[in-house]
């Protein structure tokens, strides 16, 4: 390798080191911080060892690796931070890792070709691809749904589409505080209301709308991390159970609400986490989720089934993406939204017709209890966008389903 190569490479991975240093250590315990710090410091030095004395083939094969993983984690929070939040420290740190990290994998695949025996050759490639693939795909995923940029709350309020409202907050068991906005019932009925992710509660207002016509409570929550909420967010979902209890422990305390009476409707991750959270609370008695399709490997079994070895393949690279993410969150994965929907619970689960895979999904969660769970493919419709597309027809199937399941009049609207 020629000198200014070299000086390059060795400038990539000490910019990816430094940039993952400041990654791992921005948050935490001070403990944790300077546990973490110290992990990176000591690999970073072992990888620039390895790249600037190693041989050929050994050097070469350090760079691929410690790139592959430096792009999949720019990937990850690089360019998600860059759209939300604009030029911070995160993303500055991000964008360094994928540029870095671009460097060392076009590096390390060269030199492992050429370090390769002549027919070799043309299996080497083709693996590299795949390892590329593989890792952006997993670990880029998996740092993406643990490292979220906050989403901003927006500028509308409940006020401003005709509904009498108030902030609220209220407090998680492992004590973090979400905010939310709560539209007092007239029915004696309530339901939490769970944006999806990479949105916040005002992505939500139009369901809140309809619901507060025909007399519902509505709280609209911002998850974890998600707007004015405090905490981490986590983007698959898995600290749905506390925050949807803390929502429902909200509205049982609120003397418009029957305790009896209180539903879940979710969109997309606020779906899966209604799902979930009724399995391990008995206070919710209803759920409509609305594209909600998986959170763990185990929501993904239903694909050797449809698609055989393809479909095993891809549940294969679902279970490194998982628990990747189980390593880089201290929240533990979630029950399997097909094991939840057996609590029993009446459930209404939507599905968008022009989504692939998500009606398929939605059969699968429903063959837990099929006696009470129901699925509605909603034809030519995006994911989330019933109400949208087919207001009045969202509109009935929702209240009339919970009108039934908590027992309430729906004489207010069609």
């Amino acid at each position: 390798m020629a000198v200014t190569a070299k000086r390059v490479v060795g400038a990539a991975t000490i910019a990816v080191g430094a940039a993952f240093a400041y990654i791992v250590a921005h948050d935490g315990s001070p403990l944790w911080q300077i546990a973490r710090l110290l992990l990176v410091c000591g690999v970073s030095w072992l990888a620039y060892g390895a790249i600037a004395r190693g041989r050929a083939g050994a050097r070469s094969g350090v760079m691929f690796a410690e790139g592959c993983v430096a792009v999949a984690v720019g990937i990850g929070i690089g360019l998600p931070h860059l759209a939300k939040t604009g030029l911070g420290l995160m993303t500055a740190a991000g964008l360094v890792a994928l540029v870095a990290g671009l460097v060392l994998v076009g590096a390390g695949a060269t030199g492992l070709v050429r370090a390769t025996p002549r027919w070799p050759r043309l299996l080497v490639v083709p693996a590299q691809l795949v390892v590329v693939l593989l890792v952006v795909w997993s670990l880029g995923q998996a740092t993406a749904a643990t490292n979220v940029a906050r989403s901003a709350l927006g500028s509308i309020t409940p006020g401003d589409v005709g509904l009498g409202y108030r902030d609220v907050e209220f407090d998680t068991t492992d004590g973090v505080t979400l905010s939310a906005w709560y539209v007092p019932s007239t029915n004696t009925a309530a339901v939490v209301l769970l944006h999806g992710a990479g949105s916040t509660r005002s992505n939500v207002l139009d369901h809140a709308v309809v619901l507060a016509k025909h007399g519902y409570g509505v709280a609209m929550v911002d998850a974890r991390g998600h707007g004015r909420s405090e905490g981490r967010a986590m983007d698959f979902g898995w600290y749905g159970d506390r925050d949807v209890a803390a929502a429902v422990s909200f509205l049982t305390a609120q003397p418009d609400v029957d305790p009896s009476r209180i539903a879940a409707v979710g969109m997309s991750m606020g779906g899966e986490e209604a799902i979930g959270a009724a399995a391990s609370d008995i206070r919710i008695r209803a759920v409509v989720a609305e594209g909600a399709t998986n959170r763990v490997t185990a929501d993904k079994a239903w694909l050797s089934d449809e698609y055989g070895w393809r479909g095993t393949l891809q549940r294969g690279v679902e279970w490194i993406l998982y628990n990747t993410a189980d390593a880089f969150t201290a929240a533990g994965p979630p029950i399997a939204l097909r094991d939840a929907a057996a609590a029993p619970r009446p459930m209404l689960l939507v599905a968008a017709g022009d989504e692939a895979d998500e009606a398929e999904a939605d059969r699968y969660i429903q063959t837990g209890s099929p006696e009470s769970v129901e699925v509605w493919v909603v034809p030519g419709t995006h994911h989330t966008a019933a109400i949208r597309t087919y207001p009045l027809e969202w509109e009935r199937r929702v209240t009339a389903f919970l009108s039934s399941a908590l027992n309430v009049a729906n004489d207010l609207g069609p």
